[in-house]
């Protein structure tokens, strides 16, 4: 735990019914397909809204990164062959689509929301400050995060580690579709693989299992950053808020 996080701890203790004061919730752009084969579905779409109300109305400081994975599907064709630093802006761009229909969605259910990009697109949403994001959460304010870092070359997980050290939020909560945490291989392809209930950052590391990309997982590790890879089913995002074992924690000992 950093100094930040650990002074965020003292000073404001969790509320009855959530084990964090503040967290960074990641979505993969897939989780809001739905049945679709790309796109957004507003029915998966509502009922991610549903979960992250619940989450924000315990009391906890919520962020948000979603990833652009159901839109890009669309363009792969395009994009095939294409600079990848043009890539990355298309993907880029496709994040903040996502985040605009999140935004929406939460609205509709009464909850204060700002998205913040890390381009400047400032007539549909504000730049992304630290200072300003730290006050928003601090408001009771959602703050989702959009545009990943602004950077070509960086994915969106590393987006969500170094929002979530900035902010100083006390874990990411990672929503996985389709699989209930981390394997030690893909379970949609073999049968065999064996889920992994506790592993540390390096371990992660060490045997290449795909939860996110190596430079956010080495970031995480760093600061020793708690990850909670959970499959994003009906209720889960709510209960790991509130401190149930769901899934599969990464974490770093403190030494």
């Amino acid at each position: 735990m950093t100094v930040q996080q650990q002074e965020l701890a003292e000073k404001t203790p969790a509320n009855p019914g959530s084990a964090f004061h503040r967290v960074l919730l990641k979505l993969s752009g897939e989780a809001l397909l739905g049945e679709r084969e790309y796109g957004i579905d507003p029915g998966k779409v509502a009922e991610i809204a549903e979960e992250v109300f619940g989450v924000h109305d315990a009391g906890t400081e919520l962020a948000i990164v979603v990833g652009a994975g159901n839109i890009y599907r669309g363009i792969e064709a395009a994009a095939d062959g294409m600079d990848r630093a043009t890539a990355d802006y298309a993907g880029m761009l496709a994040t903040l689509l996502n985040a605009l229909t999140l935004q929406d969605a939460l609205e509709k259910r009464g909850v204060h929301i700002r998205v913040q990009s890390a381009i400047a697109v400032s007539e549909v949403a504000e730049p992304y400050i630290r200072r300003r994001a730290i006050r928003h959460l601090e408001k009771g304010r959602v703050v989702i995060f959009a545009a990943g870092t602004g950077n070509p070359f960086f994915t969106t997980d590393t987006a969500a580690a170094l929002r979530a050290l900035e902010i100083g939020a006390e874990a990411i909560l990672m929503a996985k579709n389709a699989v209930h945490g981390v394997y030690d291989g893909d379970p949609r392809v073999d049968a065999d693989a064996q889920f992994i209930p506790e592993l540390t950052h390096l371990e992660t590391i060490e045997r290449g299992l795909k939860v996110m990309d190596t430079t956010a997982l080495s970031l995480c590790m760093d600061n020793r950053l708690p990850i909670h890879v959970f499959k994003l089913a009906e209720g889960n995002i709510r209960r790991v808020a509130a401190g149930e074992r769901v899934g599969t924690i990464i974490s770093t000992p403190e030494q």
